[in-house]
């Protein structure tokens, strides 16, 4: 397909929220080439832009001044291995539960807990996706990118990416670096790595002993659509708020009050807290209102029924947070990141 620009472009149909968007112009990017070509086109009319992935993440405006570029590039490639470890190159437009699938049938370790999580390739350093135990950040080489300061293709490294809980410097940078290309090293020697208490739990549970990297991919998939709402029949974004982080001693104090809570030491002084559990103990869940709510499976994703604006959903993302806040003290971050920015 060669290069070309659309104006007026429904976007309603390319964010898993499902809310009524329309770029002023729009790109598909397949390409590199199509990427060079996007830049030309952005410095020779003066005009602003931004990136467009999988639209799984995102809080995306009514309209979207200036150019979108969706990233749709496709392809998977292998550029080194030996008896223990195997390098894949994947494109940003390819599928990133898809590449997951992949590799289990290849069996190849190092993704499969991360199976289901919605969205592209190209997306994932920028969040440091993760799940049950695992990150990107974990397996991540190299990223290759387009960097919109030098106006050139560039190479980060794992280090350069300073990747930590949902962040990297794609995040903290937005704009600057569009990545066309990730690196992944995965295991060709299965270690069993089953350590996270619900994968554990649903093995006893189903009487499975059998913890293969197949076995851990379909119960992944199975924890996961009990907990989250497929955004093909429920519009939703995913976990709406990050698991925040707090100091031990915050930790004990809330444990002693409330005895129930759910917590995962992270550090020395540092406990990770279920944001979905907070939510839920505030009596969030099921809650439905003017076509959005929160899921009544899991506290922790906000959904659109239709009929709704982001704005709305804002301020019951507001609410949710202020009332965690003044009975727990602990204040949530919402995930998805607003588009434009």
């Amino acid at each position: 397909m060669l290069f070309s620009i659309e104006t007026n472009k429904s976007l309603t149909a390319l964010n898993s929220l499902g809310f009524k968007a329309t770029a002023q112009s729009y790109a598909n990017i397949s390409s590199e080439n199509d990427l060079l070509q996007a830049f030309e086109y952005i410095q020779a009319h003066a005009v602003g832009y931004q990136v467009l992935s999988g639209g799984s993440n995102l809080l995306i405006a009514e309209y979207v001044p200036g150019l979108t570029l969706h990233m749709q590039s496709k392809g998977v490639e292998i550029i080194e291995q030996d008896e223990q470890h195997i390098s894949l190159k994947i494109a940003a437009g390819e599928s990133w539960h898809e590449l997951v699938r992949l590799t289990v049938e290849n069996q190849w370790q190092g993704i499969e807990t991360m199976a289901l999580i919605p969205g592209l390739v190209g997306a994932s350093p920028v969040q440091n996706i993760g799940a049950y135990g695992g990150e990107v950040k974990d397996v991540l080489i190299e990223v290759r990118a387009y960097d919109t300061q030098a106006g050139d293709f560039i190479a980060l490294s794992n280090e350069q990416c300073e990747f930590s809980y949902r962040d990297s410097v794609f995040k903290r940078n937005p704009g600057r670096y569009i990545i066309t290309f990730v690196v992944l090293k995965l295991q060709k020697t299965y270690t069993e790595k089953t350590n996270y208490s619900a994968l554990n739990d649903y093995f006893v549970k189903n009487d499975i002993s059998d913890k293969s990297i197949k076995n851990v991919f379909d119960a992944i998939c199975v924890i996961r659509q009990m907990k989250l709402p497929d955004p093909e029949v429920i519009a939703n974004a995913g976990s709406f708020f990050k698991n925040p982080c707090i100091p031990q001693s915050q930790f004990d104090t809330l444990k002693a009050q409330y005895p129930n809570i759910v917590g995962y030491k992270v550090a020395a002084d540092e406990v990770k807290l279920a944001a979905g559990w907070l939510i839920d103990d505030c009596g969030w869940r099921g809650f439905q209102a003017g076509g959005i709510g929160v899921y009544e499976k899991q506290a922790l994703v906000l959904i659109h029924t239709g009929g709704s604006t982001l704005s709305h959903l804002l301020m019951l993302a507001e609410q949710i947070k202020k009332s965690v806040f003044e009975k727990f003290s602990v204040n949530l971050e919402i995930e998805p990141q607003h588009f434009p920015l």
